[in-house]
């Protein structure tokens, strides 16, 4: 069971996330030049100006660990499927001739990560700010009173994930309905009679996989961090104070 983390300071990570979005810039400039269609491309790349805003939302209160890696990932794949559509990124491609697969798969991989990256993001935000994650509870003489987390903690990161691949398909089915033949490459089934149940799944196995192969990593992540905030922070009295 991994240590708690209590929140003792705080650390403005606005320069982590203009370096974030420093290195996405020149992906997202190559995939909006000329991309094969125009309304794939802003349903693709909508989830990632949204994650880059409420990831700005979130900085204000704490710094971004090694997270920002997962979510750089997950921003290049979605902007390189919005470039081509998903259904014929050249990779896939290449992968499906290789191992003669029938179709092109790059938009499992998207699913897998879009399951990978929120999961870690969940777990994050419950690490730093919920009792779920052994967060600081302050006792009666005001010190932080540290605790383990929650056994529920990997279950509810897995479960907000599975939660949002299911909502991001419901948002595929209104495409499609409002979209018609136009919003068909938004959907990428390319005929796969289970590509939406396939989907989640592949985002379900993703959050697994992070949660229990990137876990560790992240806890570390996450101590250093708050080690740092730590050499910074202000008594509590002082905030109050000064509110």
């Amino acid at each position: 069971m991994p240590a708690a983390f209590p929140v003792k300071g705080k650390r403005d990570g606005t320069r982590d996330l203009l370096a974030f979005a420093t290195l996405v810039a020149p992906v997202f400039a190559w995939s909006a030049w000329v991309p094969k269609d125009t309304l794939t491309w802003w349903l693709e790349v909508a989830p990632v100006l949204i994650g880059f805003a409420a990831a700005w939302v979130v900085q204000r209160r704490f710094a971004l660990s090694l997270l920002l890696v997962a979510l750089w990932l997950h921003a290049v794949i979605l902007l390189v499927g919005g470039h081509y559509t998903s259904a014929e990124v050249p990779l896939g491609d290449w992968v499906r001739d290789w191992t003669g697969g029938a179709r092109n798969n790059y938009d499992k991989l998207g699913h897998f990560v879009q399951g990978f990256a929120p999961a870690l993001l969940v777990r994050e935000i419950l690490l730093r700010t919920s009792p779920l994650g052994g967060c600081a509870l302050k006792g009666a003489d005001g010190e932080a009173a540290a605790r383990r987390p929650s056994r529920w903690l990997g279950f509810l990161c897995g479960s907000v994930a599975l939660a949002f691949s299911a909502l991001y398909e419901l948002i595929e089915w209104l495409a499609a309905v409002l979209g018609g033949g136009s919003a068909e490459a938004f959907l990428g089934t390319q005929g796969y009679v289970w590509d939406t149940q396939t989907d989640i799944a592949m985002a379900l196995l993703g959050a697994i996989m992070s949660l229990t192969l990137a876990g560790g990593m992240h806890d570390r992540s996450v101590a250093r961090l708050l080690k740092r905030e730590s050499m910074g922070s202000v008594p509590t009295a002082k905030l109050s104070a000064q509110a």
